[in-house]
This record gives C-alpha cells, structure tokens and sequence, in this order.
C-alpha cells in the first residue's frame, strides 16, 4: 500500500468515527445543557463553591463568573509552579522562574497550553497532575459554556437571562468530559501508552550522555489534552513521544478525540434552537473548511516540487516514521483548525506551503470545527456577519434564527472578528522592530519571520502549538505571549456573551418569504466564501512575507 493511498483510508475511516458518533454526543450535550436535574456529585460541588446553580444570570453576572473562576486558576496554577521546589513529587525539579510560571498559568486556564518548557525536565507530578491536568478540563468547561450561552441567547426571547455559568461549568465537566475522557485513557493505555506515578529513571548512554526518562500520569492527561482540544504534553515531544502517542491506532483515535466534541456540537445547537437542519448548516460548512484544508495540506505534503521530496515519496523531515506523512497531514490540520495545539510533527519543517496551511488554519479564527465551545461561538459570530453582508445585498434587515441582525449585534461581531488580528499583527510587528526577540529565531529570512508570526497568531488564538524553531523561554516571548493568550480568550468571550444577552432580550421575528434561508447550501457557501475573504483581507500581507515567500521561492 503506498503512503497516498494510506492517509487517504485513514481520513475515511475517521470521518466514518465522526459521523458515527455525532448524533448520540451531540443529543446526549443537548439534554445536558437543557437539564433542570442536578446530580448528588454536582450538588455537592455547588455546596464546596457556595454556587447557586438555579440563579439564572444575565450576561454580565454570567461573564464574571466566567472571568472570577479564571482569574483563581491562573492564581493558583502560578503558585503551584513556584512552590513546586517544596511539593512531593516534584521529581527533584525546581520551582519555576516568575514569566515562566506566569505564562504557563495563564496558557493552560485559556485552553492555549502553549509551552516554553521541556515538560519531562520542568514539571514535577503534583504541577501536572493538580495543576495542569485540572485545567485541561476546566478551561474545555468554560469554552462549552460560553457557547451554550451564545445558543441561548438564540433559542430564548424577551429575556436577558442565558443560563448559570456554574452549572453549565460543572455540567460540562462532570457529565461529559471526565466519563468520556476517562475511556479514552483506557483505549490509550491499551495502545501502549504509560500511566503511573514512577520517578526518574537511568537508561543508558546517549550521545556521550546519560539518558533519563519519566514517568507519569501520561495517558489520563493525553486523553483530556485532545478531548477538550488543549494540547498541553507531558514531553517537549508532545504526541509525537511514543509514551504519548505509542501506535498509528493511537494516533488517529487521538485526531478523533480532538474533532469529535467540536463537530457534535453544532448538532446539540440545533436541538436546543429547535431546528436540526441549522445546525446540519453550520456543520457542512466546518466539514467544508476542514476537508479542503486536510485535502490541501496532503497535497502540498506529498507532492512538493524538488527532487529530495520526490525521492523520499514527500516532505518526511520532522515527520515520525510511524505515522508517516499523511496521518501527520491530517493531526496538523486537525490541531490548528482547533484551538488544540498538539502536535505529531514538526510545523516549522513542514513545506513551506504546509506550514502556511497550519498557520491559515489558526487565523480563520479555529472554528472548522474549532475547540471546544470556542469553534462554535466562533462559527455562529461569522454566521451573523454572512445573514449583515447577505441583508445588504438585498436590502433587507438581516435576521438570523428569528432574531434581528441591528446595529448592537454587528458592532459586537465586528468587535470579535478584530480583536484577534490586532494581537497577532502588532505584537508580531513589535518583536520584527525590536532588537532582542529576533534573537529567539533560529532561521533568518521568510522563515524566521514565520516562526514569530506563528507564535504570535499561535496564542492569540488559543492555540498552543510552536514552529519548533523560536526559542520562546525569554522575558520577552513568556509576557507578551501571555498577554495575548488572556485578550485572545477573554475579550472575544465579552462580546460573545454581550451579543447572546443582546439576543436573547429581542422577540423573535416570524419568518416570511424575503427571510434567508440559513439551513440551504446557499447559504452554506456564502458562509464559507465569507470566511476565507475577510481571514484573507486581514493576514495575506503577512502570510506574503512568510510562508508564502519561502513556499515560492
């Protein structure tokens, strides 16, 4: 079988994985988050927090409980890490430097899980485990929240109520993602993967060295780590580490986890806005967006221009042979389409037009389908900005789901559509203009210009992943890329939950023969087609200067 034809099966047995479990998660999420039960366990926890988990919250009581939880797990993640010195289970690891610790805080409450950090040679068991590991559930819970209260904002009328945070919060957690991320720990550590609580240990001699591995909880925080599309690893090699990801099996059931959430959801939001057929819209356009990119990525992978490439069958440098090109084709697309962030190869030795796709992929906004909750909410603020641009073409006030599109909304859309593009272009250009963060660089040229790009749209967008070429443990890249991981998650979620109050205040309006159809292929391909213009408007001249540069060079 040749390697073509390899990643081609495995691109269709795991779209038959996604189509298979589509509708039971995605109706078992909507029954979830349309509950008014609580169980014994989640009564509890609302006891331990002081939470009244029957209070229904308007927007802005909603969005602080948001911002308080957040603001407690970067406070106590931080100072996890810098009394990690003093825990047991440190591994004899040190406490960790302040902008290290800040950034690493704040990377993993926002679902970014970037990492300046060798996490086999920096993070004891207690930091991964109580720390790291906890919110990679969390931060997925906060995502999902946000989003269901987005679809509330649509599905409800002449309230501004959109639910309680910490109910959805626990909800999310409690009922979807440990049950379900606690099987997929076992299917990992039935491929191979380790799962204990060992030290350090002596393997031999390694380039005239001794080699030491780690032990750890590897396979619990791997499944949530792709489940709720974190993408935090346990080793610098993140899924690429055979402790991590040991088999091809484990390697596409991990591409699974990742996308399985994302893309049920858009089914739980036409349950809960009472029509199936929108959400089958918003998912034909993810699928749209997801399989062009992965079909891109493959071609550009196995089909380079230059006779090494054509020798060795594609671009294998950075690559596991285990995987080969086309699974990792597909992990790379899946990962920046998401606000995932793991990685099973090497961005920065992709093609120069691969790595383009990856870094295209993040600036679309990750909504095809995007993280969890976050792709969602992402998609259903582009979907808004399609019914404006199509209400102008005809002349008719746009309306989307019974709800009119005034100048409230837009201006909230606008608002979320353009904060992330001026964090990755002004810091970009700021470590461009300035003397020292040039220094991090390990290429010069078109692609040391992509590494910073990169890194910058990497967390802005929540992303987490690395060009594995930018040395990014100084002052400068731990601050100012921690800076734009906190506005990157938390000012798109301001204008998210201000537009679903906003909504949800209107009465709903009676559809009639000039209404856009929002759940027809039409509608389907403006939506996508709007999409790819305005990411291209925003970043081309960016993308021009790097990637695109050295892929046609």
């Amino acid at each position: 079988m040749g390697p073509v034809l390899a990643g081609v099966l495995q691109l269709l047995a795991l779209i038959a994985a996604l189509a298979l479990a589509y509708v039971p998660l995605g109706t078992y999420m909507a029954k979830v988050y349309s509950s008014d039960k609580h169980w014994r366990v989640e009564k509890w926890i609302y006891k331990g927090i002081g939470a009244n988990a029957d209070t229904q919250m308007r927007w802005p009581a909603y969005l602080r409980g948001v911002l308080a939880f957040s603001a407690v797990g970067v406070l106590f993640l931080y100072l996890l890490q810098r009394i990690q010195g003093v825990l047991p289970g440190s591994l004899g690891f040190s406490s960790i430097d302040p902008d290290q610790a800040f950034n690493t805080a704040v990377s993993f409450v926002t679902n970014t899980n970037w990492q300046s950090y060798y996490g086999e040679q920096a993070m004891g068991h207690v930091v991964q485990t109580a720390g790291l590991a906890v919110q990679n559930f969390v931060s997925a819970a906060v995502g999902i929240a946000v989003a269901v209260a987005l679809v509330r904002g649509f599905a409800r009328s002449r309230t501004g109520e959109l639910g309680n945070f910490w109910s959805d919060l626990v909800r999310g957690t409690v009922r979807i993602l440990v049950p379900v991320a606690a099987v997929a720990a076992v299917v990992l550590v039935a491929c191979g993967a380790i799962q204990n609580f060992s030290g350090i240990h002596e393997v031999g001699q390694f380039m005239g060295g001794q080699q030491q591995w780690n032990g750890g909880a590897v396979a619990s925080q791997e499944a949530i780590k792709e489940l709720g599309t974190n993408g935090g690893g346990y080793f610098n090699a993140n899924s690429a580490h055979p402790f991590e990801n040991p088999t091809p099996f484990s390697n596409l059931f991990e591409i699974f986890l990742i996308l399985v959430i994302p893309f049920a959801l858009t089914r739980t939001f036409g349950l809960m806005v009472g029509s199936v057929k929108q959400g089958y819209a918003i998912l034909a356009t993810m699928a749209t967006i997801w399989l062009g990119f992965t079909a891109l990525m493959m071609w550009t992978e196995f089909a380079h221009h230059g006779p090494a490439f054509q020798i060795a069958g594609g671009a294998y440098e950075g690559k596991e042979v285990r995987f080969g090109v086309g699974a990792s084709s597909i992990f790379a697309t899946a990962t920046t389409l998401t606000s995932t962030g793991a990685v099973d190869s090497f961005h920065s030795s992709f093609t120069g037009l691969g790595g383009g796709i990856t870094m295209l992929g993040m600036m679309l906004g990750e909504i095809a389908p995007g993280g969890t909750g976050s792709g969602l909410y992402g998609m259903l603020i582009m979907a808004i900005i399609a019914v404006f641009i199509a209400g102008l073409m005809v002349g008719r006030t746009p309306e989307y789901l019974g709800k009119k599109i005034g100048s409230r909304e837009i201006k909230l859309a606008a608002c979320y559509i353009l904060i992330t593009p001026a964090l990755v272009l002004v810091f970009t250009a700021f470590a461009m203009a300035l003397p020292t963060p040039g220094n991090s660089m390990t290429n010069s040229g078109a692609h040391g210009f992509s590494e910073i790009l990169y890194a910058y749209t990497s967390a802005s967008n929540n992303n987490g992943s690395a060009f594995a070429g930018l040395n990014a443990d100084t002052q400068w890249f731990n601050s100012t890329l921690g800076l734009c991981m906190l506005f990157g998650r938390f000012l798109p979620m301001i204008f998210v939950l201000a537009l679903a109050g906003s909504l949800a205040e209107q009465k709903p309006v009676p559809e009639t023969a000039g209404t856009l159809r929002t759940d027809k292929p039409l509608y389907t391909g403006l939506l996508v087609g709007t999409i790819i213009i305005i990411t291209g408007l925003t970043y081309f001249p960016a993308l021009a200067l790097g990637p695109l540069a050295e892929g046609l060079a």
